[in-house]
């Protein structure tokens, strides 16, 4: 297997695994009082958003030549370490 497509293989997964954990904290935040639901609420829509981001360029790197894939492959990371930063904060705030 070619280091692009693992790359992707491994991401895609890493999605999946946000998307899970995203819907578990929509699970926690529905017991939450009215009060703090917006601010969680706030917090779940900016880490969907962002994992949106990533999801989306993701794709640009499944689709891209050899040459283009690793020049994409920077911008994507730093998208995910952003998503798994703002995922820890919305995780501590919702707890």
């Amino acid at each position: 297997m070619d280091k692009q497509r693992e790359y992707v293989e491994k991401l895609s997964a890493q999605m999946v695994e946000w998307d899970n954990q995203i819907d578990r904290l929509k699970d926690k935040v529905a017991g939450a009082t009215a009060d703090t639901k917006s601010d969680y609420y706030q917090a779940i829509t900016a880490l969907q958003n962002k994992r949106d981001e990533a999801s989306e360029r993701l794709q640009k790197v499944a689709v891209a030549s050899d040459d283009e894939w690793e020049d994409l492959k920077a911008g994507v990371d730093q998208v995910l370490g952003e998503v798994k930063t703002i995922l820890h904060d919305a995780i501590m705030k919702i707890k």
